[in-house]
């Protein structure tokens, strides 16, 4: 089976050969190319280059235009500074309060650089890996990009304070990511990922103040333009959880903070699976290869098999290539293949 065909196969509850092997590599995936950090948020030929180069010698099923959280943040008029070969930077142009946050304008994609970049790298996947890889496009969730566009500490002050610009605001960043995300399944997105790793933050009161109907929003609008919908939230999400589930996205990615998968099994629709939830540090980066099968072992377990095989979060550029060659096998060994 082709990535792709393994991915689609698994969503929709039929056999496979192997689970879904969807890691997220960033910092990993240029170091393990050659590329300075740099060239990969900004160069699309140098991204996809180191992606498809991991997903070829380690049998991922998936590639995809992560690198920084930067790109709608920078459309919006975010100072961004981007060191040779470590993460971008944060270098101002913050809304000074969140009435002025209110008067966002929407952003075009197609006269950022760094949206059309995104563009550029979907199609560079398309033409490079035709169906054989399960492409994902990315936009920012609301909580997330309103953060960086308030910075976390001021956001949070916010959220009790400025509520209804806050709500104005996000509205604004909804409505751009739909542009946003039309664009990028017409380049050729099989899947858009949703980050919006703030939420595990605020509780579940706020998130579903502010998030949880926004991102069902995104999502319907994946679906209905034909590409189906990953959310993602670092952290400890258990309190929200069950809501995230609700938005209908088909992934949902689980931080290793969460202890149990278990209890949410049953809440999944026919076509949702989870997504994770190996720690990325303790279990892929410092583990061994027994350690690391075990855990893959055990989250298929908790998920009642419906879980793609992938840490918490991004693998770390100091996971070995050995630690990740294990990774990558103990798909095969959780369903007794090896």
């Amino acid at each position: 089976m082709t990535g792709l065909e393994r991915t689609i196969s698994f969503l929709k509850g039929d056999s496979v050969d192997r689970p879904p092997f969807h890691p997220i590599i960033m910092r990993w995936a240029a170091k393990y190319a050659g590329i300075k950090y740099r060239d990969f948020c900004l160069d699309p030929f140098s991204k996809c280059r180191a992606m498809i180069l991991s997903a070829q010698d380690f049998n991922i099923d998936w590639v995809t235009v992560m690198s920084d959280p930067w790109a709608e943040a920078s459309a919006f008029g975010i100072q961004v500074e981007y060191p040779e070969n470590s993460l971008p930077i944060d270098k101002g142009g913050h809304f000074p309060d969140a009435k002025t946050a209110s008067r966002l304008k929407h952003y075009n994609p197609l006269e950022n650089t760094r949206c059309s970049n995104r563009l550029t790298e979907i199609r560079e996947f398309r033409k490079n890996v035709e169906n054989e890889l399960f492409v994902v496009g990315w936009v920012e969730g609301p909580i997330a990009e309103y953060v960086d566009l308030r910075r976390a500490s001021d956001a949070s002050v916010d959220f009790f304070l400025e509520p209804e610009a806050v709500e104005k605001t996000m509205d604004i960043i909804v409505e751009s990511a739909m542009d946003f995300i039309s664009l990028q399944v017409k380049a050729g997105a099989h899947c858009i990922g949703i980050g919006d790793a703030f939420c595990s933050q605020i509780g579940p009161e706020l998130y579903n103040q502010f998030a949880f109907s926004r991102q069902k929003a995104l999502v319907d609008h994946i679906h209905s333009e034909g590409a189906l919908a990953k959310l993602h939230i670092c952290g400890n999400t258990e309190s929200i959880l069950n809501d995230m589930i609700l938005t209908g996205a088909d992934i949902i990615d689980i931080d290793h903070l969460v202890p149990s998968m278990k209890r949410f099994v049953p809440l999944l629709n026919r076509y949702q699976v989870f997504s994770g939830k190996a720690d990325p540090v303790t279990i892929i980066q410092e583990g061994n290869e027994d350690i690391i099968t075990q855990t893959v072992v055990n989250d298929a377990r908790e998920a009642n098999d419906r879980c793609i095989i992938s840490a918490g979060c991004e693998i770390t550029p100091g996971t070995s290539v050995e630690n990740m060659t294990a990774f990558s096998l103990a798909g095969n060994k959780s369903i007794g293949i090896i």
